[in-house]
């Protein structure tokens, strides 16, 4: 059972003065959240992709990248990559790139994005969403099982028999499939032979477990073992010492992140009882002191069988010190209890 960080690096108003972080300022401290991950026994740390004010992180690999040399085991990854609006051939490189600066540490997660505005900013047409990445899937597990790569397709100009590099440490490069919890995305997912990372933001979680039973499914159909297969699961969260101060710290800059996108996508006001609701045991929100996270993730493993989970904190822009403390409890506090317990559970015959 894998335990990590994912962040799209915020940079929202602090909602106690207004004050804007710089993008800079923000770079810095995430680079500082990914050794402190790295200290505290944390498996993966993932950057998320955006291309609007009020995130900081257009280029995930950059960040990674300035990471990989002060960290010695923790994973490097997306979370995710619009490979949609980029070119696999960049992507690959880059990744491979910052493999081999880490020593074999990086993945890239890729998916169609939820947010569009890389879509305009490259020149794509959004009535070419699903067949962009489809096509640029293709194109880029290509470039991972070849050195040398013969391809064509019809939203980028062919490549014929080229040599793509560097070559990663790692073969092969790992690349997960991001998914909102759609059938279609876990799907593909399955028949491709890809782990898969399920983005489990509302609602209750255990109804994602048919979403996993189906991706096995179709792998078994495509003849890969799916008992190999990995499933993740990237779910908003804060940890502190005790449950009432990590809900109160939590909420407000949650609150304001959900409204800001709830007016864009025309979703209902987010108060704190919607808060309080989703951060019930059953819920979607992963707050509360280190034993609540943990008992919350056990639970998730059993019930949808989850094998990587990655707190996504903060949601909105909260004190970099908080959200330092939050990542120190979740490697020293919360993994370890979820270890030992996932790995009695599997000790008596439960998979």
């Amino acid at each position: 059972m894998e335990i990590g960080i994912s962040t799209f690096v915020e940079t929202t108003p602090d909602v106690q003065t207004g004050e804007v972080i710089s993008h800079a300022e923000r770079l810095r401290e995430v680079v500082e959240e990914i050794i402190l991950a790295d200290e505290a026994g944390l498996d993966v740390f993932g950057v998320g992709e955006h291309h609007r004010k009020d995130y900081a992180a257009s280029s995930p690999t950059l960040v990674l990248a300035a990471a990989a040399p002060q960290t010695k085991r923790i994973r490097l990854t997306s979370a995710v990559t619009v490979l949609s609006s980029d070119d696999p051939v960049r992507v690959f490189e880059d990744f491979a790139t910052l493999d081999g600066l880490s020593n074999g540490r990086a993945e890239i997660m890729v998916g169609r994005g939820s947010f569009i505005e890389s879509f305009p900013l490259f020149g794509y047409d959004l009535q070419d969403y699903d067949e962009l990445f489809e096509e640029k899937l293709d194109l880029l597990l290509k470039l991972r099982a070849s050195e040398k790569v013969s391809w064509s397709g019809k939203h980028r100009p062919a490549i014929n028999n080229l040599g793509v590099y560097p070559r990663p440490v790692q073969n092969p490069l790992p690349v997960w499939i991001g998914s909102g919890g759609t059938s279609d995305s876990v799907i593909r997912a399955g028949l491709l032979g890809l782990p898969l990372v399920l983005a489990i933001i509302g609602g209750r979680p255990v109804q994602f477990a048919p979403l996993v039973k189906l991706y096995k499914r179709a792998a078994e159909q495509a003849g890969h073992d799916a008992s190999k297969l990995t499933v993740a699961s990237h779910s908003h969260g804060f940890i502190a010492e005790d449950t009432t101060t990590a809900a109160d710290k939590f909420f407000p800059s949650t609150q304001q992140a959900m409204n800001v996108l709830g007016r864009e996508r025309g979703w209902g006001y987010y108060d704190r009882s919607s808060f309080d609701a989703a951060r019930s045991f059953e819920g979607a929100l992963y707050v509360g002191d280190p034993e609540t996270v943990a008992q919350k993730i056990i639970h998730l493993r059993k019930n949808v069988g989850i094998t990587r989970f990655m707190l996504h904190v903060p949601v909105g822009s909260m004190p970099h010190g908080d959200v330092m403390r939050a990542i120190e409890l979740l490697g020293r506090e919360v993994a370890p209890r979820v270890r030992d317990e996932v790995s009695k559970w599997e000790a008596e015959g439960n998979i």
